[in-house]
């Protein structure tokens, strides 16, 4: 019988977009948590989601008192003028006990190591790289110790990638895609003058609208509309890169479809290709969702150290995809 245990045991990073979901993640088997404050630094950053000082500070706490690591997510590009509130972030992580900060910005990067250089420094998704080139550039120049991988590689170019470079890989493994370079979403900044990697948001809930017509449900972002839901048809939340238009004489969804990426299936391929981490999207969920995906994906993670298939895990994660949908996105590449 194949022994389907990877050589070592990968870190499970979770979602926390509020101090209740951090809770949960840990006690349902987060080796990792990664949040974000409630301002302009963070990717995330939506009404509603996201910590203060005091908070991040109290979940490290209760993280580290169970085992588990916090990283902090400072991961928008800072803006001239304001680097000040980039810094100031991240020296309440550090000073929070924060056990990582994720960061893409140069300006944050240096800050972070020059100013706290014992702090452990993971390179953010937004930062796009995915070369040994770039990758070797932000560990000699910053000591980063982990790199997020853009989520465009296939398996193969991973393990590639993990062949030539000395530091840590983590890739996503399970929610939403973006069609875009990883958070620098053109459409959104267009349609509501707010951009993901500045103001940390996409698709802002203060430029969304649902209106009743002719007995159907419009949804519109920025008053372009971008979806009409049948009656009784589950409406999604308006971004521009998953709408439903209409192209010559087809209504489609022209740029892509509502669909979630489940990898559980590669777990074992990726971690072979040289992952250490694999991290699970979802800091906009609540609580409830954030629960059963961590428990799903411990699940699949404690099985494969034994040696045994992950049986249960797509039965822990069925129905939490994006409108039911899954895909293994660009791990599978075969267009190239």
């Amino acid at each position: 019988m194949t022994d389907l245990r990877p050589p070592t045991r990968p870190e499970l990073v979770c979602p926390a977009g509020t101090p209740a979901a951090l809770h949960v993640a840990v006690e349902a088997g987060a080796d990792a948590v990664y949040c974000g404050f409630r301002d302009e630094t963070n990717a995330r950053n939506f009404p509603g989601l996201n910590f203060s000082a005091a908070e991040l500070a109290d979940g490290v706490r209760f993280a580290h008192a169970r085992g588990s690591r916090v990283l902090v997510a400072i991961n928008t590009f800072a803006r001239a003028g304001a680097v000040d509130v980039w810094r100031r972030a991240v020296d309440i992580a550090a000073d929070a006990g924060a056990d990582a900060v994720i960061a893409a910005d140069l300006a944050v990067l240096e800050h972070a190591a020059s100013r706290h250089p014992g702090l452990r420094l993971h390179l953010s998704v937004q930062a796009a790289a995915g070369t040994p080139e770039a990758i070797r550039f932000y560990a000699e120049t910053f000591g980063v110790k982990r790199v997020v991988l853009p989520r465009v590689l296939s398996l193969e170019e991973i393990a590639r990638l993990n062949r030539t470079i000395a530091v840590e890989t983590e890739v996503f493994v399970f929610g939403g895609l973006c069609v875009m370079a990883e958070g620098r979403c053109a459409l959104s900044s267009y349609a509501t003058g707010k951009s993901p990697n500045l103001t940390g948001v996409c698709s802002p809930p203060s430029h969304v609208a649902y209106v009743e017509r002719d007995g159907a449900l419009t949804a519109a972002l920025g008053g372009f509309t971008i979806d009409r839901f049948a009656p009784g048809e589950a409406a999604g939340y308006p971004t521009l890169c998953k709408g439903r238009f209409a192209a010559g004489d087809r209504v489609s969804y022209l740029f892509e479809d509502p669909v979630s990426l489940n990898a559980v299936d590669l777990l074992v391929s990726l971690h072979r290709a040289g992952v250490a981490a694999f991290k699970i999207e979802g800091r906009q969920r609540g609580k409830a969702y954030v629960a059963q995906v961590v428990r799903a994906f411990r699940a699949a993670l404690d099985s494969l150290q034994r040696g045994e298939a992950p049986a249960s895990a797509s039965r822990l994660l069925a129905g939490l995809a994006e409108g039911s949908r899954e895909t293994a996105g660009a791990y599978r590449k075969i267009w190239r």
